[in-house]
Parts: C-alpha cells; sequence; structure tokens
C-alpha cells in the first residue's frame, strides 16, 4: 500500500510515453491551431513537466475557453458529490490534443445534408434516421451441405 501523496502519486503507467514515442516532443505538436469552442483531449506529456494535468484530468475531454501563446485553458466537469462542477484548468499545449469524439456526427451531418439535396433534386423521400442493426434473416442449415466430422487426435510419437 503506497504512503506517498504527492502531485504525481501512482501514475507510473498513466503517464509513461507510448511505444517508440520517447524522447523530444515532436515539432507538430506546437504547429497545432486551437480556437475557444474547440473540444480537445487531455493527455499528459511526461516529457514536459511545465503546465502539466493532475493525474484527474488525465483521459479528461474538455472545451477551450482561453488560448494564449504557450497554453490553452479547458474547461472539464467534474463530479463533485451529487453535483457536476466546472473545472478550468490551464494546460500547455504538449499535453492536450483535438478530440475525434464528434467527427462521427460531422460526418453524419454531411451525409445527411447530400443526401437531402439530391433527395429534393430527384423529388423521393429518404429517411436520414439511424436504424438499429436488424437481426439476421433466417435460414435452414441442410445436412448435405454441412456433413459432421469425426475429428480425432494425432497419436504421439518419439523421434528419439
Amino acid at each position: 500500500m503506497p504512503h506517498s501523496f504527492g502531485y504525481r502519486a501512482r501514475t507510473r503507467h498513466m503517464f509513461k510515453r507510448g511505444f517508440k514515442e520517447h524522447g523530444p516532443i515532436k515539432l507538430s505538436t506546437y504547429l497545432l491551431n486551437y480556437h475557444v469552442g474547440d473540444i480537445v483531449d487531455i493527455k499528459a506529456n511526461a516529457a514536459q513537466q511545465k503546465g502539466m494535468p493532475h493525474k484527474f484530468y488525465h483521459g479528461r475531454t474538455g472545451i477551450v475557453y482561453n488560448v494564449t501563446s504557450s497554453s490553452v485553458g479547458v474547461i472539464v466537469y467534474k463530479v463533485v458529490g451529487n453535483r457536476y462542477m466546472e473545472k478550468r484548468v490551464n494546460l500547455r499545449v504538449e499535453h492536450i490534443r483535438h478530440s475525434g469524439c464528434r467527427q462521427e456526427f460531422l460526418d453524419r451531418v454531411k451525409s445527411n445534408h447530400e443526401a437531402h439535396v439530391k433527395a429534393k433534386e430527384t423529388g423521393e423521400r429518404v429517411n436520414l434516421r439511424r436504424l438499429p442493426a436488424l437481426p439476421r434473416e433466417s435460414r435452414t442449415v441442410s445436412l448435405k451441405d454441412n456433413l459432421p466430422t469425426t475429428i480425432t487426435p494425432v497419436p504421439y510419437e518419439t523421434t528419439i
């Protein structure tokens, strides 16, 4: 049972770098643009100790509310007791990345719009709603196609 309760206690595997991702931070990390309203994922990078988030925020998703030259302010909602508290966390850009959580929705909006425009031109109705996966079609399995096979183990042989 650990007895240290520091800022980075119990983060041995949490803050480790990925496979073949050790060493200095890539320059492309600093070239990404962040704007107010962007949805970002917080993932602490252990190579940069400045502006590192607390371990609680590692893996959380938030919304950018402030952008400075080297850091970004992110709003994250934290469950405290029976309520959600809005926490404002200031992080350096090494510890965040753009989130892909909204990409599927944006792709669906685009494809729905294209289908709507196409349906309006042809004058037919199109269903743009998502449908749950339906059960598989019924079928009959015949024995002439699927004869049972008997499997026997290969006898053990020594080659000495």
